[in-house]
């Protein structure tokens, strides 16, 4: 099947000293809640992430569904921020939006220490580039395999785009906007540009259809193309070619890779709220919410759950 949603930027860290290893620098599509799939039918492991975050999602499912009850209960508290006893949709989701950030920062600090070599509280694009491209930089003959003078080269201009002060060292939020560009409003024109130098194999400045499905499929010899690269078809020539001229320009792949008409947090917020508000007045109560706790964050009841470490802010 089609790839649903590829994750953007999946950073490969390597030491000064080893080999550079090739990574995907391309941000295809807006990064998803949840790597999941998205299917009530089967299981809630989608909703569950884009709630609690990843980590916190793994957490839950080791909890008796008491244990996870009364989290949860603490967790309605901190969303309802009127406190007038209901959690809206802004509300819920403001707090799935909270939660996509702290993804996106906790990334930022799993990775920190390896880039920021002399401890200075930023990261400089030499240490960057020492960092991921050092034996490169030693022998260039590495090259042979990968073109890694080419991803150097675009790594370097999506760091001078994140670095908006153009001092060549990323702070935090620098940083963050290099790694998940997606998030940023100030890096689009980079998300595009990136992905159109992937796509567009002709050099021609559009992704025309036979480009547009390359990118997600290669046919076999001997083999029968896929029902859904018929549905990949029409999509493009519906939907993502809007000026009908048989290609996408700039703006058509923008609003195909990053749609402004679509917002992953406010979706995951209506679903949650439709599922769960039992009398239908588009709030819900702590109760309602409670009652549904299986779709926000589920539970397994496993001998390890009782021996969880307990976060302090439960």
């Amino acid at each position: 099947m089609i790839r649903a949603l590829l994750m953007g930027f999946v950073l490969c860290v390597v030491s000064g000293s080893s080999k550079p290893t090739a990574k995907k620098s391309r941000v295809h599509e807006e990064e998803p809640l949840s790597q999941l799939e998205h299917d009530d039918n089967k299981n809630h492991d989608y909703d569950h992430e884009a709630f609690l975050g990843e980590d916190q999602a793994k957490a839950f499912d080791q909890l008796t569904p008491q244990e996870s009850q009364r989290r949860l209960g603490i967790i309605v508290d901190k969303m309802d921020r009127n406190t007038d006893g209901f959690v809206s949709e802004e509300e819920l989701r403001d707090w799935i939006k909270r939660a996509q950030t702290k993804h996106v920062y906790d990334n930022v600090a799993h990775q920190w220490n390896d880039f920021d070599v002399n401890h200075d509280h930023v990261i400089s694009w030499e240490e960057y580039k020492n960092v991921t491209y050092g034996s490169y930089l030693e022998d260039p003959q590495v090259d042979s395999v990968f073109n890694y003078s080419h991803m150097m080269s675009r790594d370097e201009r999506r760091f001078r785009v994140a670095d908006r002060n153009g001092d060549l060292n990323a702070d935090k939020h620098e940083f963050a906007a290099f790694l998940h560009p997606e998030e940023q409003e100030h890096m689009k024109d980079i998300v595009v540009q990136e992905t159109m130098e992937d796509i567009d194999k002709n050099r021609d400045g559009f992704i025309d259809l036979e480009e547009y499905i390359g990118d997600m499929h290669t046919l076999k010899e001997g083999e029968e193309e896929p029902e859904w690269v018929e549905s990949e078809r029409q999509q493009f020539s519906e939907f993502r070619d809007k000026n009908k001229d048989g290609k996408m320009d700039r703006e058509e792949t923008l609003d195909w890779i990053l749609p402004s008409d679509y917002d992953h947090a406010v979706a995951e917020a209506k679903h949650l709220l439709h599922e769960s508000d039992a009398n239908q007045d588009q709030k819900l109560t702590k109760s309602e919410i409670l009652n549904r706790y299986d779709l926000f964050v589920g539970s397994q009841v496993t001998d390890f759950g009782r021996a969880l470490l307990r976060h302090d802010e439960f």
